[in-house]
C-alpha cells in the first residue's frame, strides 16, 4: 500500500475554498466569479485527502474519478502525474472543475466526519489549468485510423465526450451542431460568470487538431430519408433536452414571459459579439424580475439579471423549502443531500420563496405587469404516490415586468432506430448533470466501438 504524503493533514488543516470575487465588484461584469488559491494553499488542500481504503468519492463520481490518486500527486507537486491520473477518467476537467456540483465531495469520508470534505472540484480545475500552462497537453496527432466513420449529432458535453473517445480509438469523427459553435448548454445555458467560453474554445481547438471535424449551423432532422444512417458506420445522437417545461397559465402570451434559456443563451451570444434589435432583446435592465423554478438554471437567471441591471429579483419554487444545514435525513451520507443550496447568484441579492403556485400572468396593453400566485401546502396522498397540493391563504400579486421560466426540461422521445444509431447524454436520460452527460458519452463510445468490431 502506498504511503500518504501527510496522514494527519485532515486533522491539522481545515477545508479552504477559493471563494468568490467581492459582490460589489463581480455584479458589474460577466467575468468568472470564482477565485483561485495559491499553489501552496492548493497543495495543502490536496494533502487533506485521506486515501481511504474504500474511496466513496470514486463511487459517487459518474466518471469514476480517482481523486485520492491525483490529490496525492498534487500534494507532492507532481502536476504532470496528477494531470495524467485525472484525465485517465475525465476528458474535460476544465468543465467539471468549474461547474460540477461535486458529488464526490458530498460522499467524501471527511464530509461524514466533520463536513469539511476534500476540495476535489477546485483541485481538478487547478490540475488541468496547470497542465495547459506548463504544456503537458499536446494534441495527439499519431492516432492510427481504422477506416470507419462515425457521426455525432450535437456538440454538448455528451457528444464531445463520445467524439473524443471515438476519435482516439481511430474512428473518423464528424460532429454536427445546429448552433454556430460547440458546447451545447456549456456555451448557451451556463453564464460566462461560471464558465468563460474561451475555456470551451481552447478544448475545441485541441479536438480539431486531433482530427475531429465540426460542422456548425446544421440541424439534422431524423426521419425516413435520414441518409446519414448509410453515410456513416455509426451515428451518435446527443442533442440534449431542447424542450423546456412550459407553464400554461392564463396570460402566458404576454410580452415579458420567457423561457430561462431565451435570456441566458442570448446574453452569452451578446458577449460573443452577436447583436440583437431592441425588440428581440430579453433584458432585466430596470425591471422587477420573477424567476419561476428553484434550481441551478433559475440561479443562473438571478446572476444574469443582476448583471443586466435589474431593479429586483424574486425566485419562487412550487416545492417545499429543502432542509437547511449539511445533512439530509432522507438521503444520508454518502448519498447526495438534497439540502438548501445558496449560490453566488443568490448571495448577490434575491427574495426566495417556496410552496408557491403560479395562477396567472397579469398585464396591461399586452405587456407583463405582475404574476398572481398562491401559497400552498403538500399533504400526504392517502392512496400513496405524489403528495396532494392544497391551497393555503389568499392569492397575491408579485410585481414583475420580466418572468423567466426555469422549471426544467422534458425528456425527448425517440423512435426505434437502426442498430448503428446510439443515443446518449440528456437526450437518452433526461436533463441531468454535465458530469453524467460526459460519462454517458464515454459509455456510448464503448458501445459504438463494440458494435463496429463485432
Amino acid at each position: 500500500m502506498k504511503k500518504m504524503g501527510n496522514p494527519k493533514a485532515f486533522l491539522e488543516i481545515h477545508r479552504q475554498e477559493a471563494g468568490y470575487r467581492p459582490i460589489h465588484d463581480r455584479i458589474h461584469d460577466f467575468g468568472e466569479v470564482e477565485q483561485t488559491l495559491s499553489t501552496r494553499e492548493r497543495k495543502l488542500q490536496a494533502s487533506r485527502c485521506m486515501d481511504c481504503g474504500v474511496p466513496f468519492c470514486h463511487w459517487a463520481c459518474p466518471l469514476s474519478n480517482k481523486a485520492p490518486e491525483w490529490n496525492d500527486a498534487l500534494y507532492k507537486g507532481d502536476w504532470e502525474l496528477a494531470y495524467k491520473l485525472l484525465t485517465s477518467t475525465n476528458p474535460f476537467p476544465e468543465f467539471t472543475g468549474r461547474i460540477c456540483p461535486a458529488l464526490c465531495e458530498k460522499a467524501c469520508v471527511l464530509n461524514r466526519f466533520n463536513h469539511e470534505p476534500t476540495t476535489n472540484r477546485e483541485d481538478e480545475c487547478a490540475i488541468i489549468e496547470m497542465a495547459f500552462q506548463e504544456g503537458f497537453i499536446l494534441p495527439k496527432t499519431n492516432i492510427k485510423r481504422n477506416g470507419k466513420k462515425v457521426a455525432v449529432i450535437g456538440a454538448g458535453p455528451a457528444g464531445l465526450a463520445a467524439a473524443n473517445d471515438l476519435n482516439l480509438m481511430g474512428y473518423k469523427v464528424t460532429v454536427f451542431e445546429k448552433n454556430e459553435a460547440a458546447g451545447g448548454l456549456l456555451r448557451y445555458g451556463i453564464p460566462n460568470f461560471k464558465l468563460n467560453k474561451a475555456i470551451i474554445d481552447r478544448r475545441i481547438a485541441l479536438l480539431e487538431q486531433e482530427g475531429i471535424e465540426f460542422k456548425y449551423g446544421q440541424e439534422i432532422m431524423v426521419n425516413d430519408q435520414w441518409s446519414m444512417i448509410n453515410d456513416y458506420d455509426a451515428v451518435v445522437i446527443s442533442t440534449g433536452t431542447p424542450t423546456a417545461r412550459d407553464l400554461k397559465a392564463p396570460g402566458r402570451e404576454l410580452k415579458g414571459v420567457h423561457f430561462a434559456l431565451e435570456m441566458l443563451s442570448q446574453q452569452n451570444r451578446v458577449l460573443a459579439g452577436m447583436e440583437f434589435s431592441k425588440d428581440e432583446r430579453v433584458t432585466a435592465k430596470g425591471k422587477d424580475v420573477l424567476v419561476i423554478g428553484g434550481g441551478d438554471t433559475g440561479s443562473d437567471c438571478i446572476g444574469t439579471a443582476h448583471r443586466q441591471g435589474c431593479k429586483s429579483v424574486t425566485q419562487i419554487e412550487i416545492m417545499p423549502k429543502p432542509v437547511e444545514g449539511p445533512e439530509d435525513p432522507q438521503n444520508p451520507w454518502p448519498n447526495w443531500p438534497r439540502t438548501l443550496k445558496t449560490t453566488s447568484s443568490h448571495e448577490e441579492g434575491c427574495t426566495r420563496r417556496w410552496n408557491i403556485n403560479t395562477l396567472e400572468f397579469l398585464g396591461k396593453d399586452g405587456k407583463l405587469t405582475g404574476v398572481k400566485v398562491q401559497e400552498i401546502d403538500w399533504k400526504p396522498n392517502p392512496e400513496g404516490g405524489r403528495p396532494i397540493m392544497v391551497e393555503k391563504g389568499e392569492p397575491e400579486i408579485i410585481k414583475a415586468e420580466l418572468v423567466l421560466l426555469a422549471m426544467g426540461f422534458l425528456k425527448p422521445e425517440h423512435p426505434e432506430y437502426p442498430k448503428n444509431v446510439f443515443v446518449c447524454g440528456d437526450s437518452a436520460n433526461g436533463a441531468s448533470l454535465v458530469v453524467r452527460a460526459m460519462a454517458s458519452g464515454k459509455q456510448t463510445a464503448q458501445k459504438v466501438d463494440k458494435f463496429l468490431k463485432a
